[in-house]
């Protein structure tokens, strides 16, 4: 088992069971993002800089467009797909491992979590994991503290109040807060 089986299997949204091969793999591919995320937050660097830890982390380019401000941390760092001018703030977590993708132009406030892994709920299974993406459409603006759960869509131009807890997928357009988050009204054009 390889990387690339570990990210078919999760990104097919199959469970990975604890202490198998994948697992492994999983555990293995988290000390890198350690690594990289300690270097990253370990000291001021440069913008460009940053999008080179940026960019390690992920495997992918990341465009000279987005704007990091450390420390941020990921627990896997390779399934997440991010747009152009986006603009993360400090204190972000990224539990990446069922996949992320950001649109271009959003804004992601400071200490915001995006979880994708959600722990099997029978006692006996609890180590098994089940993946699921959280998918952010562009122009989406998320406050500070806010948390994005598993499996979510928020579609483009959206906005999620700060501390909110976004359960379920939410609308174009919508302006979302709460805990679970719930539809207040629709952002004016």
């Amino acid at each position: 088992m390889d990387l690339q089986d570990l990210l078919d299997a999760m990104n097919a949204g199959q469970t990975i069971t604890g202490d198998s091969p994948l697992h492994e793999v999983m555990h293995l591919a988290s000390q890198r993002a350690q690594r990289i995320t300690g270097e990253l937050n370990g000291g001021y660097h440069e913008p460009a800089r940053v999008r080179e830890l940026l960019s390690e982390l992920i495997g992918d380019p990341v465009d000279e467009t987005v704007t990091l401000f450390p420390p941020f941390t990921s627990d896997f760092g390779q399934n997440i797909t991010l747009g152009k001018r986006i603009f993360l703030n400090s204190g972000c977590r990224f539990q990446d491992q069922g996949g992320i993708t950001i649109g271009d132009d959003c804004l992601v406030g400071h200490n915001v979590v995006i979880a994708t892994l959600n722990h099997d709920l029978a006692p006996s299974r609890r180590a098994d994991m089940h993946p699921a993406p959280v998918v952010i459409g562009r122009n989406v603006w998320i406050g500070a503290n806010a948390t994005i759960l598993p499996g979510v869509t928020i579609g483009e131009d959206a906005v999620v109040g700060a501390a909110s807890v976004v359960t379920k997928d939410m609308p174009a357009g919508a302006i979302v807060v709460g805990s679970p988050a719930r539809f207040v009204r629709s952002v004016l054009h």
